[in-house]
Parts: C-alpha cells; sequence; structure tokens
C-alpha cells in the first residue's frame, strides 16, 4: 500500500515538509509502519516554492525591498536554479503593510540572485514570485540584471500564484502591500508606462499576458526582459518534484493547505492535487486549518477526462476547534491524516 502526502504549507503554523511529515506520522498510526508514505511537500509558486524544491543551498547578499542589504537563500542543482523572490524583495523583509514603502519598493535584490545564478552555472532558472513587497513591474529587476546580454541563452521559468493582468497589479495587491489609495493610482500609471517601455525595448506587450502581473508586475517585466516562461506555479513545482507520477498507482493522496476558500481551486495546491488523482482515480484526502463558510469540496469540478474521485475533508478548526489548530497545528495534522486513512482506504 502506497500513501502520497503532498500538502502545501499551512501559512504562518507549519511548513509544507512539516505538515508532510505530520500527514505520514498519523497514517503509519493508523496503518502500521508497513504502509509505504511517500512526502512529496508542494507548493504554487507563492512562498514555500524554494523550499517544496529542495530548501536553499547557496546565501547572497542582495539590496532587499526597501534597498537595505539583506542575505537571501537560493537553490543550485546541476545548471538549475530555484529563486524564490519573498527571500530577497519580499513584504515580510519590508517589516509588513506596515513597515512598507509600497512606492519604493524595489526588485532589484530578485534581480541580483537570477544574475548571481546564472552566474554560478545555471543554465534554467525557475523563479517564485509571491509574497512581494513590490509593485515596480519588475523595472528594479532588470536594471540589476543589466547588461541583460549575459543572460542570452538561459531558461527562465516564473512561477505564478496568480493569473493576475500587468497593469491591475497594484488594484489587486497594493494594499496587502500598504499602498493607500493615492498610492494604488499612481502605482497603476507608473505600470501603464512600464507597458509602453517594455513594449518600445523589448517588443513585447505584457498588458493583456496572464499572470505578468503577479508579485507586482515583476513576472511580466521577466517576461519581457527575459523571454521568460509565465507558468502556473502548481504546475511547475509538480512537475519538478515528480508529482503526477507518484500518485499514478498510489492508493491513497492526502494534501492540505491553511486555509480552503475558493481560489483552493484555481491553480492552488488543493485543486491541482485532486486533478492529478482523478486523472489517475486515486483517492483524496484534504487537510486544511480553516475554510470559507461557503466553500467545499463539493464547489470543485473534476477535468472533462477524469473521474471525480473520492474525497473527503477534515477542518482543523472545526473538528478541534481554533486553539489546538493554530496552537497544535502538527498533532491536530497528524490525527486528522490517521482519520482520512481510516475512511478512504
Amino acid at each position: 500500500m502506497r500513501v502520497i502526502a503532498c500538502p502545501d504549507k499551512f501559512r504562518g503554523t507549519a511548513s509544507a515538509a512539516e505538515v508532510a511529515a505530520a500527514i505520514a506520522d498519523g497514517v503509519r498510526r493508523q496503518l502500521g509502519t508497513h504502509v509505504e508514505v511517500v512526502c512529496l511537500p508542494v507548493a504554487d509558486g507563492g512562498e514555500g516554492t524554494l523550499d517544496a524544491l529542495g530548501g536553499p543551498n547557496r546565501t547572497s547578499l542582495v539590496i532587499g525591498p526597501l534597498r537595505e542589504r539583506t542575505e537571501a537563500g537560493w537553490r543550485l542543482e546541476g545548471h538549475v536554479a530555484i529563486v524564490e523572490m519573498a527571500c530577497a524583495s519580499g513584504l515580510l523583509l519590508a517589516g509588513g503593510a506596515e513597515g512598507n514603502d509600497p512606492l519604493a519598493a524595489t526588485t532589484a535584490g530578485t534581480g541580483e540572485l537570477i544574475a548571481e545564478a546564472v552566474a554560478s552555472g545555471a543554465r534554467r532558472v525557475i523563479v517564485g514570485v509571491g509574497g512581494s513587497a513590490t509593485t515596480d513591474g519588475g523595472l528594479g529587476a532588470l536594471d540589476a540584471m543589466s547588461p541583460l546580454a549575459r543572460l542570452a541563452g538561459v531558461s527562465v521559468v516564473v512561477a505564478c500564484d496568480v493569473r493576475t493582468r500587468f497593469c491591475d497589479a497594484a488594484r489587486i495587491f497594493g494594499p496587502q502591500k500598504g499602498a493607500s489609495t493615492p498610492q494604488i493610482e499612481l502605482l497603476t500609471r507608473r505600470l501603464e508606462r512600464l507597458v509602453d517601455l517594455y513594449r518600445e525595448r523589448y517588443d513585447i506587450d505584457v498588458s493583456e499576458m496572464p499572470g505578468a502581473g503577479a508579485a507586482g508586475g515583476l513576472a511580466g517585466g521577466l517576461a519581457a526582459g527575459l523571454r521568460a516562461e509565465l507558468a502556473p506555479g502548481f504546475d511547475v513545482v509538480a512537475t519538478e518534484v515528480g508529482l503526477p507520477d507518484a500518485i499514478e498507482g498510489a492508493d491513497l493522496v492526502i494534501t492540505g493547505e491553511g486555509r480552503l476558500d475558493a481560489s483552493s481551486f484555481d491553480g492552488k495546491v488543493v485543486g491541482g492535487v485532486l486533478e492529478i488523482a482523478a486523472e489517475a482515480s486515486v483517492p483524496v484526502g484534504v487537510v486544511v486549518g480553516a475554510r470559507d463558510p461557503d466553500t467545499d469540496l463539493a464547489d470543485w469540478r473534476p477535468p472533462p477526462a477524469g473521474d471525480a474521485p473520492a474525497t473527503s475533508l477534515v477542518v482543523l478548526s472545526e473538528r478541534y476547534g481554533a486553539e489546538r489548530s493554530m496552537g497544535d497545528t502538527l498533532a491536530a495534522t497528524r490525527d486528522a491524516a490517521a482519520d482520512l486513512a481510516a475512511s478512504l482506504l
């Protein structure tokens, strides 16, 4: 018997790797130690992408989001580099929305990481773009990598966790980065000017490109200046860790995330895992910390080519209470995984 544990992080309480280990522990306690449990923590291109793809093994001193120097971890394995922009240009580095300067925040440090990865031998760079402090349209990153000719021939893949258009980035994400209404209007005009600049400089129109607004337009900037591919983050991570092959032939899959809402079924981990499992006809257990009251697994629709797998949902806050679900998340997850294994196998 083989079980795949492939959760996202539970933001603020546990990493994806920690949640996967707790799921594995719960399954073994329920079914016995002879059961093979494969832990494949995953992400959707946002924060946690670097950890899901092996974690940092390099550290660089780069320009932070507010131009302070900061140490940023990244990964180089063979000729493939993994860069997470939150490590260099993230909102947490800026002190959250309260400490951020939305107009001044820059992606320069992310550009420095990409340039250093290439200088270190990377020929393929995967960039996770969630958790940004910035709305500079990626101009800071492109300037930091200048001249861009030194990156010629390098494949850059941007793992996007949203499909936001370039000029919508300030309106949709500006408030959570501390931007006021006047600042959002100013930032939107700045992005509109960058559309023209990128069209003139790189002969690419990023205005209608799905996902170009990710990380305040960093995705669009990289698509313009580096001819980067913008790809759904979950798909990128799932392919890199071999998730589809692992699920094929498994007896059970258990996934999860911190909060279940409508977006969970649109490019996020839970929806992505459900889709892969449907194609392989494997039952899926889902563990979440909390959920939108109007959201349930019944809201997910299987792809036309797949049959809806047997599913079961455990919401930690509803089953164990808010105090235990937040204060003892991993133990609660272990118990939930044991219950899911019992009910689905």
